[in-house]
């Protein structure tokens, strides 16, 4: 066994492709192998059969490999940040940047459907970070869903949903992924509406960040929100129950003016596509894993 993981570590240390500062994504397969299929091994033999000489210097050489490669990681970050903050047109430049490193994962419909997370996740979660955020204030009221991010591959389909001219808003938009992400890709206004005091501080830290004027976080409870300027309106599931009821009836109001457009990404899907002012552009709303657009009916 010792052999087979020095064997691993020289073959994914000879790997002299995922060294180059534009392979993120070898780079991150590289790490989770170490991580997963080298150093995981590594110490679950430790606990077996106890602190062995081989085994701790196997320890030591896997996690300097980890070491180097997140370093080259947070130096290809450190200048891809430059490039967008420095840039007048970062639209093009985001987009520019993601199909040089992630072409896949923006070209595959296929794709919008998977399960999960993926390299894409990791890319947007470490381009998309400032400082930590700080503890949660609030405790969420009934019907509120505690906050999950949302996949990447489903902000970028959204986005392409999304014109300069609309005013988007992400309901219960946490730390505001989304609401960044369809504002750098579209250029549109672009909305956040969050209960958690903490997450909506963090997003406009990182908003800031990149100079994004046209975006905006809202710290208030989503029933309460004035949303007569909005054309187009996410949800990944924030609601359940009556207060999702609650917020649909809020959109509702809104469309006997305008025709407005939901998309919706989660269980909630199958509560959206009930209701009789809606119509679903593409499917039923029965797939958790699938975006869905809908459009209201004057």
């Amino acid at each position: 066994m010792i052999s087979e993981i020095q064997f691993d570590i020289e073959k994914t240390k000879a790997e002299t492709s995922m060294y180059e500062l534009g392979n993120f994504n070898r780079r991150t397969d590289a790490i989770d192998f170490i991580d997963f299929h080298i150093i995981d091994r590594i110490e679950g033999m430790i606990q077996e059969v106890g602190r062995n000489s081989e085994l701790i210097k196997l320890g030591i050489s896997a996690k300097k490999l980890k070491s180097r490669l997140e370093n080259i990681h947070s130096k290809m970050f450190r200048q891809l940040e430059r490039q967008i903050i420095n840039s007048k047109y970062k639209r093009f430049v985001l987009r520019n940047i993601i199909e040089g490193f992630l072409r896949d994962f923006i070209s595959d419909d296929e794709l919008s459907d998977a399960v999960g997370y993926d390299n894409l996740d990791i890319f947007l979660n470490r381009l998309l970070s400032t400082n930590n955020i700080a503890e949660e204030r609030k405790k969420l009221e009934p019907g509120m869903v505690f906050y999950q991010k949302t996949p990447g591959r489903i902000i970028i389909e959204l986005s392409k949903k999304v014109d300069w001219d609309d005013v988007f808003f992400d309901v219960g938009s946490g730390i505001g992924q989304v609401v960044i992400l369809v504002n750098l890709f579209s250029g549109a206004k672009s909305i956040g509406i969050e209960f958690e005091p903490s997450f909506c501080i963090y997003a406009r830290k990182v908003a800031s960040k990149f100079d994004l004027v046209n975006v905006e976080f809202i710290n208030e409870d989503a029933r309460k929100t004035d949303y007569s300027k909005g054309t187009i309106f996410f949800l990944y599931t924030p609601f359940i129950g009556k207060m999702m009821n609650e917020v649909l009836a809020v959109l509702h109001k809104l469309s006997l003016h305008k025709v407005i457009r939901i998309f919706s990404y989660g269980p909630c899907s199958m509560i959206i596509a009930q209701q009789h002012w809606l119509n679903c552009i593409n499917g039923n709303g029965d797939n958790s894993n699938k975006l869905y657009e809908f459009k209201s009916l004057l």
